[in-house]
């Protein structure tokens, strides 16, 4: 065996050698490590299969030999590069499924086969044989379709991994780069280890990737001890950018958009990355068709989006903020959060504080805190505001004939015609069981009994028809005036109310009576 020989087998053994520690050495400390640890163990696993292989081959004295030994190389060496992309899409924070797994893996299993089986086809090796001048156990072989289909797919997964690499620098903080330098280095040595020698620089006869392959071990191992690889990593600020469940639109300092997140895109589907470069009002007015509310920076407003921007019901909590001005970076952040659900439980539990369950209209608490502000301000303003009690006439007698279902339809039919009728500044709510009560600002005691008369006689006119039944109602009302410079209080007043109420219902019900002194 010459000392060239030697000399390929000794850097082939180092590399393989450096690799195993590597595997044995993280495989050891995996508990430490985040789960990208299991790609790199299985890479660099691959990898020492493969240079082991190379290194037997290298020592083999028959072309029987060489060809196991290739067999055995090929168990690491075309899943090598696909594990080595997985682990960098792992190491990047991309999302690595088992059904990706699968697909990369399928085409280095086939390759495999092919190796194992090449003299039954020649497939892979249309010649495979000792090489007539350097001999034993230097090859001479011809490629096949398979070496070439497994050659662009290996090297496609290098260059996919180094780019890959290279396009998250400047997303990547200075002091974990050196991680990154060992990445790039470790797909970019044997890149261009495997184009030398497949343009003829490299010794012939000879693999030559296996003996560069411990300098990129080096450089991972030194990666792991000084700074922190797989128990810290720089995770790509792309994907903490989309990983956002809140909108966010990044302008620069002319205004004009220059990026956008996943959930942005979710919120305004019609945002497109053909938008980049243009001012933000033009690109707000194909999104939502209106202008975007005008904010100053470091500000926050609630923002509903316009039903004919396609995005109907939603509401947005919206953030506008200077992009990292304490570093000197000029631009502006605008930050969408969906608070839809939170209004629409905000609003679920004001109907339910505010409204009556059943008709809808105010309830009884609702009723009297508005009232109380507007006593208050007809006393500011000096005039009169007057109370109507109305009372649904023999309503017992309505549940104990037709049952509390139709009951409960009589009071919702009442509250019904009682909207239609009055005022949107008129209150309205219900006073409690078959009662019902009017606030009416600046009205007299004489209007009061007009408006109540009137409703009155348009629920009379208005039976309630359910099906081949017909119910008419009637309602007994009785009206208060609280003047201006009275003192009287909002109970005293409906006390009087709740007179007269009682004052028509002796009378006869149907009809309104006034509180006399």
């Amino acid at each position: 065996m010459s000392s060239q020989l030697t000399a390929y087998i000794a850097l082939v053994c180092t590399s393989g050698v450096l690799n195993a520690y590597l595997c044995v050495f993280v495989l050891i400390r995996r508990y430490l490590y985040k789960d990208v640890a299991r790609f790199f163990i299985f890479y660099s696993a691959a990898t020492t299969v493969y240079c082991f292989g190379s290194a037997f081959g290298l020592m083999a004295i028959s072309l029987e030999e060489i060809r196991f030994w290739t067999v055995i190389q090929y168990i690491g060496m075309p899943f090598a590069p696909p594990i080595g992309l997985l682990f960098i899409m792992k190491y990047l924070g991309r999302t690595v499924t088992k059904k990706k797994i699968v697909m990369f893996l399928v085409l280095p299993f086939i390759t495999f086969i092919m190796v194992a089986t090449n003299p039954w086809h020649h497939l892979h090796y249309r010649v495979f044989e000792i090489d007539p001048i350097l001999g034993v156990p230097y090859v001479h072989q011809e490629i096949g379709i398979s070496y070439m289909i497994h050659g662009v797919f290996i090297f496609s997964c290098m260059f996919a991994a180094f780019f890959l690499v290279l396009a998250h620098w400047k997303d990547t903080e200075s002091q974990y780069r050196p991680q990154l330098v060992a990445l790039l280095w470790g797909q970019i040595v044997p890149i261009l280890t495997a184009f030398l020698y497949l343009v003829g620089f490299t010794p012939p006869g000879i693999d030559p990737v296996p003996m560069v392959l411990w300098l990129t071990s080096l450089l991972y191992l030194l990666s792991i001890n000084t700074s922190s690889m797989f128990k810290i990593m720089p995770i790509a600020k792309d994907a903490i950018f989309n990983s956002i469940n809140d909108g966010v639109i990044v302008l620069d300092e002319m205004s004009r958009l220059i990026e956008f997140n996943e959930a942005c895109r979710g919120m305004f589907p019609q945002l497109d990355k053909a938008m980049f470069g243009m001012d933000f009002k033009k690109v707000w007015l194909e999104l939502a068709e209106t202008s975007f509310p005008s904010a100053v920076e470091n500000s926050s407003f609630i923002w509903e989006a316009p039903s004919q921007a396609g995005i109907h019901n939603h509401v947005y909590k919206v953030h506008v903020s200077p992009l990292n001005p304490a570093q000197g970076v000029k631009g502006i952040l605008i930050i969408f959060t969906d608070i839809t659900e939170i209004k629409r439980l905000q609003a679920q539990l004001e109907s339910q504080a505010y409204y009556d369950e059943l008709t809808g209209v105010y309830n009884r608490r609702a009723f009297f805190e508005r009232c109380e502000v507007d006593i208050t301000m007809a006393r500011k303003e000096m005039i009169p505001f007057t109370v109507v009690l109305f009372d649904v006439d023999y309503f017992k007698k309505v549940n104990d004939t037709y049952g509390h279902q139709a009951g409960d339809e009589v009071l919702i039919h009442v509250a019904q015609i009682c909207e239609t009728e009055l005022d949107n500044d008129v209150l309205f709510g219900r006073y409690g069981g078959e009662e019902f009560v009017l606030g009416l600002k600046g009205k007299s005691l004489a209007e009061g009994e007009y408006i109540a008369n009137q409703l009155r006689k348009s629920v009379e006119n208005q039976p309630l028809i359910n099906g081949e039944r017909v119910i008419t109602i009637t309602l007994s009302g009785g009206v208060a005036e609280l003047h201006y410079e009275q003192e009287l209080t909002l109970n005293e007043l409906l006390n009087q109310a709740d007179t007269a109420l009682y004052a028509a219902k002796h009378q006869g019900r149907n009809r309104i009576c006034i509180y006399q002194n």
